[in-house]
């Protein structure tokens, strides 16, 4: 069986934030989230550019030839392109220096989907009425919690919570995630930038999913961050896995389609 992304998706500035430094990007067999940071407009630049570049494996990914060791190959290639650009794009333009950004990216093939990822935005998997975090948080906090020196609720109330230990921005020690999973009938992902998680627990995340119908999802998501201050910028992806044939067509939002 042929599986395709059904997705329905939205980004929001926020409340506080002046400009929308997050990036995705959706299609029939690829999702994703980049979520930038830096200065004078750096981070909506650093995510701008891994949407654009991780768009141009579209087509390869779409080869129903290709297996998964060179799909694997395929992440990790244009993972370090993107940070070799950004390391570039920072030295050109001083003004830029220290941007960078996350990106967390699912792709389909066969009957597995391939998770690509670097720094906290999120991808979750909904099955079976259950939400699963899939990624692992690049963070400092995430070690704190591995170590046992924290508990979750302390993680997620603590005030540097986003200090990252893994970025897309020039620096040595870049060290993606890959991860393979099986895809089962009627799954549905999640992908999210920190806007969403930093205000909403996974248990507030479910509820509002278990609501709602497929297609307002985001929005609600949305509006509930709203009504909590919403301190960042937001952007959701949610996407059924069907069979049924999707349209060919790559929608960009956010950063990347400014």
């Amino acid at each position: 069986m042929k599986w395709q992304f059904n997705s329905f998706a939205q980004t929001d500035l926020g409340l506080v934030r002046e400009g929308n430094e997050d990036s995705a990007v959706s299609c029939a067999n690829l999702i994703a989230v980049a979520d930038g940071m830096g200065g004078h407009a750096g981070g909506e630049v650093a995510s701008a550019i891994a949407i654009d570049s991780l768009i141009k494996l579209i087509p390869l990914l779409a080869d129903e030839s290709i297996d998964l060791d060179s799909r694997e190959d395929l992440f990790l290639n244009i993972t370090h392109e993107i940070d070799l650009k950004i390391l570039d794009q920072s030295k050109s333009h001083p003004e830029l220096s220290g941007m960078g950004t996350t990106l967390t990216a699912l792709s389909i093939l066969d009957n597995n989907v391939e998770l690509l990822h670097v720094g906290d935005s999120r991808c979750y998997r909904f099955r079976d009425n259950k939400l699963h975090q899939l990624s692992y948080d690049h963070t400092v906090m995430q070690e704190l919690l591995d170590q046992g020196r924290l508990t979750p609720q302390e993680v997620f109330d603590h005030p540097q919570r986003s200090l990252l230990t893994q970025a897309l921005m020039g620096d040595s020690g870049l060290d993606p995630i890959l991860l393979t999973f099986e895809i089962k009938k009627s799954d549905c992902f999640l992908l999210c930038s920190d806007g969403l998680t930093n205000v909403l627990s996974d248990y507030e995340i479910s509820k509002i999913i278990e609501a709602n119908k497929d297609d307002q999802i985001p929005h609600a998501l949305i509006k509930e961050v709203r009504s909590k201050g919403a301190p960042d910028n937001i952007t959701i992806i949610w996407s059924q896995v069907t069979s049924d044939n999707q349209p060919v067509k790559i929608i960009k939002f956010g950063a990347a389609n400014e």
